[in-house]
């Protein structure tokens, strides 16, 4: 059976389209038309939404957990409610994200997500795309709430383990640049296919130059667990910020980074080269209480995730980034959709898969208002509940 979806205006990942009408057949997109040049095909289902803007559905690259459940578990049943849980948001891909841990326990990890990445995609679902490796290449000063006793040096012999115990589905990694040993380690990973964003980072302005001129292209959680700027030592966040070419992840849940930073941010970085990301972690979608973070306990209590006193991820979703953005800023709805979409695929080499519109791909859109809120999530073609 067809389905048409039809809307206000339609960001396609690129530009943006009036009274668009999408035609949906088996789960993929047919065609992308207009209302005024195209009928509407006899027996359609019709999915109109008027008023609201189409996107492509959400990718958040950096994510530990929702609805319970560790991504670090690496069990069907988790990674089945992780994704669920996401599709019901908005967000139809995401790197499932790591974090410091005993090594043998991520390599265990990486293994369990690499099958379940391995399967076909199922209805209704979102999709692990590949893995985020936070750590556990990072600063102790700015670690967070990264266990200190299983931070690494950098070593190449280390990060091959890692990325071969994830079988080609690593894409990102966040480095700190300033450790010994980072510049080729950062190299090596680039060599290797995958990504490197910086993060987790005491680095001065120069150390971060040289993480950049290594191959790093994007910045992790821009504002939290860095340097702090100073006018006569930007360090590693005067950089982010005034570099034009690199990549820079923002939480914005009010929490992380107050709206007046979230402001700065987007002025920086403009619509090119922000990507919105939730850290969220297993309470996302949960009642208040203790949860898990890659195997130490966190308290979530009036929207903080705490351990030890210091942020420990969020309950953030994407759909709600999207509407704290716009309302933060001003900003057009459009640009708040390509920086959950079309940035987070450009930067990880996946934009073949996510991130756009066009025919052939997976029918995988949101319906937003003018305020970013969330009106519908369509995954494969069906609207998800």
């Amino acid at each position: 059976m067809q389905t048409v979806v039809t809307a206000e205006r339609l960001w396609d990942g690129s530009s943006l389209h009036q009274n668009p009408l999408i035609l949906i057949e088996d789960g993929r997109i047919d065609s992308i038309a207009t209302r005024e040049s195209s009928e509407l095909p006899a027996c359609a289902r019709v999915l109109d939404y008027p008023g609201a803007t189409i996107g492509p559905s959400f990718f958040d690259v950096h994510i530990h957990g929702a609805a319970g459940h560790d991504v670090m578990e690496a069990t069907s049943p988790a990674l089945e409610a992780v994704g669920k849980f996401l599709a019901s948001r908005g967000t139809a891909a995401y790197l499932a994200t790591t974090v410091t841990a005993p090594l043998d326990t991520t390599l265990r990890a990486l293994d369990g997500i690499a099958n379940e990445i391995a399967k076909l995609p199922e209805p209704g679902r979102a999709r692990p795309l590949g893995i985020h490796l936070e750590g556990p290449f990072l600063s102790h000063e700015k670690r967070g709430v990264q266990p200190a006793e299983h931070l690494l040096a950098p070593s190449t012999a280390t990060l091959d383990r890692l990325i071969d115990a994830g079988r080609g589905h690593v894409r990102l990694i966040t480095i700190a640049p300033e450790l010994p040993g980072a510049k080729e380690l950062i190299r090596h990973a680039v060599s290797r296919g995958v990504r490197v964003s910086m993060g987790h980072s005491n680095a001065t302005a120069a150390e971060t130059r040289i993480g950049i001129a290594a191959g790093a292209t994007s910045a992790t959680h821009t504002f939290n667990a860095m340097r702090a700027l100073d006018h006569q030592e930007p360090g590693i966040l005067g950089i982010v910020l005034s570099n034009d070419e690199l990549y820079s992840e923002l939480i914005c849940d009010g929490i992380h980074s107050k709206p007046d930073i979230v402001r700065l941010w987007w002025r920086a970085k403009g619509a090119e080269r922000g990507i919105l990301v939730t850290d969220a972690m297993a309470a996302a979608g949960m009642p208040e209480g203790e949860y898990q973070l890659g195997g130490f306990p966190v308290q979530v209590k009036d929207g903080r995730a705490t351990a030890r006193g210091v942020l420990a991820g969020s309950v953030l979703t994407l759909d709600r980034a999207l509407s704290n953005f716009v309302q933060f800023t001003g900003a057009g709805v459009e640009h708040g959709l390509r920086m959950l979409s079309r940035n987070p695929a450009a930067m990880t080499g996946l934009d073949h898969r996510a991130g756009s519109l066009v025919p052939g791909r997976a029918a995988n859109l949101v319906a937003v208002d003018a305020q970013g809120k969330l009106i519908a999530s369509i995954i494969a073609g069906a609207p998800v509940n």
